[in-house]
């Protein structure tokens, strides 16, 4: 009989620790179609969770930061969402993010080698793209800077959702 007098508070102790948390279960699309994400949960600035979207993600009752990250874009776009997380309840988060396709071609007729592109946003750089490599970003306003053998070419460009961009940089 003492062991059950023992183990009984073990077990209510238990139980109440799987009703103090709740779980989250992300969606990602990108221009309104489904997309791969990922998923991290803030409470009072400390990560309780990460995964990918799609899955339930278990974690600690109480208000939470969910950010969400489109996966495979040049650009790496997170959209932070606030959530209450209750007890033993599943929480939604669905976030579409708005993107765009950019591909630079470098043609020259009196040069060969290998170009060079940069993609900046404002002051930030994002990323180097190589010649005829598609890449996705998140719609908004970009510097395009090209360079082939000491030359180089700049373009501004307006990326809109769902847009696919082609810049021939001549050489």
């Amino acid at each position: 009989m003492p062991c059950l007098l023992i183990a009984a508070p073990l077990f209510f102790a238990a139980g109440g620790a799987q009703a103090q948390s709740g779980e989250i279960r992300c969606s990602v699309t990108e221009n309104g179609a489904p997309a791969r994400g990922t998923v991290s949960v803030t409470q009072n600035g400390k990560e309780v969770g990460a995964g990918s979207c799609g899955a339930t993600l278990s974690v600690p009752v109480g208000k939470c930061k969910v950010t969400l990250r489109l996966d495979g874009t040049v650009d790496n776009p997170s959209q932070v969402v606030d959530v209450e997380v209750r007890p033993g309840q599943t929480s939604p988060v669905t976030v579409d993010f708005k993107t765009g396709v950019l591909e630079v071609r470098i043609e020259s007729k009196a040069q060969s080698g290998t170009g060079l592109v940069t993609v900046t946003r404002g002051a930030e750089r994002i990323g180097t793209l190589g010649s005829g490599v598609a890449a996705r970003l998140s719609a908004g306003t970009y510097q395009v800077v090209v360079r082939l053998g000491g030359q180089e070419r700049r373009y501004d460009l307006e990326l809109r959702p769902g847009q696919r961009r082609l810049i021939r940089a001549q050489f």
